[in-house]
């Protein structure tokens, strides 16, 4: 039976009974002892992010990757049993549009997998823009009209699970041990002790670069900045130079991009929303006007409004609004996953007459580094994806929770965790960088192993409820309003530091 798309909705037409049984039901206990007899250890764990930087290099990856064979119904279906009937609804951010071809490959395959595996649970599922779906799940959560189960990114979810709108859900209880995935993750989904979710995949960035816009301003092509300095520096040679603009600095307000291209900037100088970049955070000092987070944000206004080195567009730009000019030659420095550079390859195979030897020259010349380190650390957000299941009484129409817990079990195994994580992230699951989907990625995608080699530098999001407005509003706002000049630099770090304050206290 085929399916069919109506709209962004993709429904999988079977007609099957609906069931509701307890999360814990039958399958989880045998799925949990045939995973903690298959867990091979691939992390190299550590108390942070659970990466150690001793082994977490790009030959351990390699050295890893192929080793591994998994048999993916057969994992699953010890967990909910393959001929089981049910039915569920799940929403995701997804833009194909957005995204580089093979993303959309792999979801579409995904999709034909599960209807394969389980061929008796219909799935009805609605992919998001990135923008839209956190606010659109709010609103659905307070009117009772949730999805059963959604993928959210990785700052989202204890907003839900403090709000009590979320299920308990651990590895376990779709057949994983948590030993199987990273804890810096598996803290982005505890709240109170309980968690409320499973990782689908895990990722950082890189700081990405035009080599020949780098030589054209007298730079090395082949050396990215060294220093968030050397970025205010080699972004005013260029502007200076050539005329292009030199960082792809983003600054909107509420929208995710943002505060996973400027926190790392932030905690570079010693600054942070929080003290999050602390080995042991408390959550509870803020830092968002001390000296390094004021460092930072002059940094980012000297660029901006001292230098005009970087597009006058960057308070509304997402790095989607980078992607033209950098393919155009026009623009230098971006930071952004490895997908980047498929979405650009993609971007230059659609260009047309001399439009298309700038993309292909483009192209040609993009280069991958570490994200440039400051005065207090080197850093990247430790970001990346979670599943989760909604409470029933927030859900519009019954919960068929075997259902969700097959969907579950099936994204964040070794092989789709790999699979659709294929040029944006990394798998969740240890066992994924094993495989030989991985081994595959490592061959064909150019620069993963510099992405995923930031993995030792990655900080987490402070887990707590306020997070989302921090990161996404607050901080936004903190730029604005020094890169505007509506206030000073110490003026925005100081008000900034006020609203953090007040929605930690409630007021």
């Amino acid at each position: 039976m085929s399916s069919y798309v109506k709209g962004s909705r993709l429904v999988l037409p079977y007609s099957t009974p609906m069931n509701r049984r307890s999360l814990l039901g039958y399958g989880a206990a045998a799925g949990l002892g045939a995973a903690a007899m298959r867990y091979g250890g691939a992390f190299a764990q550590s108390s942070d992010t659970g990466v150690d930087p001793d082994t977490w290099t790009p030959e351990f990856i390699t050295s890893q990757a192929g080793t591994l064979e998994v048999d993916t119904a057969a994992e699953v279906g010890a967990v909910v049993p393959l001929d089981y009937a049910g039915k569920l609804t799940y929403w995701y951010a997804f833009e194909p549009e957005n995204e580089p071809a093979i993303s959309l490959e792999m979801d579409e395959a995904f999709w034909a997998a599960f209807k394969e595996t389980y061929p008796n649970i219909e799935v009805e599922f609605t992919r998001q823009t990135y923008n839209d779906m956190l606010d659109k799940t709010r609103t659905a959560a307070l009117g009772k009209a949730a999805p059963m189960v959604a993928k959210m990114p990785i700052l989202w979810g204890v907003e839900f699970a403090a709000g009590g709108h979320l299920m308990g859900l651990a590895p376990e209880d779709v057949g994983y041990p948590t030993a199987e995935y990273w804890p810096g993750a598996m803290k982005s989904v505890t709240w109170d002790g309980q968690t409320y979710g499973v990782p689908t995949n895990n990722e950082t960035m890189a700081f990405i670069w035009n080599a020949a816009i780098f030589e054209e301003a007298g730079l090395d092509p082949e050396s990215a900045p060294a220093t968030w300095d050397d970025v205010v520096a080699y972004s005013a040679q260029i502007k200076e130079n050539t005329g292009k603009s030199g960082y792809g600095m983003v600054a909107r307000v509420n929208a995710g991009n943002t505060p996973f291209r400027f926190m790392p900037q932030m905690w570079a100088y010693g600054g942070g929303a929080l003290d999050e970049a602390e080995a042991s955070p408390t959550y509870e000092s803020v830092y968002a006007n001390n000296e390094g987070s004021i460092a930072a944000l002059q940094a980012s206004y000297d660029m901006y409004v001292r230098d005009q080195s970087v597009p006058v567009s960057a308070l509304t730009n997402t790095q989607n609004e980078n992607a033209d000019p950098f393919i155009a030659g026009q623009l230098a420095m971006v930071i952004s996953h490895p997908s980047e550079y498929a979405k650009m390859r993609d971007l230059a195979e659609k260009a047309e007459g001399a439009d298309a030897e700038i993309a292909a020259n483009v192209v040609e010349h993009m280069r991958y580094g570490l994200i440039p380190e400051g005065p207090a650390r080197r850093a990247v957000v430790f970001g990346g994806s979670n599943i989760h299941i909604f409470n029933p009484d927030v859900v519009d129409g019954d919960s068929d929770l075997d259902a969700a817990r097959a969907l579950i079990s099936f994204m964040t195994g070794p092989e789709w965790s790999t699979r659709l994580s294929w040029v944006g992230s990394n798998p969740s699951n240890s066992r994924g960088f094993q495989t030989s989907w991985m081994k595959e990625r490592i061959e064909t995608i150019p620069f993963l192993d510099v992405t995923t080699s930031m993995l030792p530098y990655g900080i987490p999001f402070p887990v707590i409820p306020e997070s989302t407005e921090i990161m996404n509003i607050i901080i936004p706002e903190m730029l604005q309003n020094a890169l505007t000049e509506t206030m000073s630099v110490e003026d925005s770090a100081n008000d900034a530091a006020s609203k953090i304050e007040g929605v930690l206290s409630g007021l």
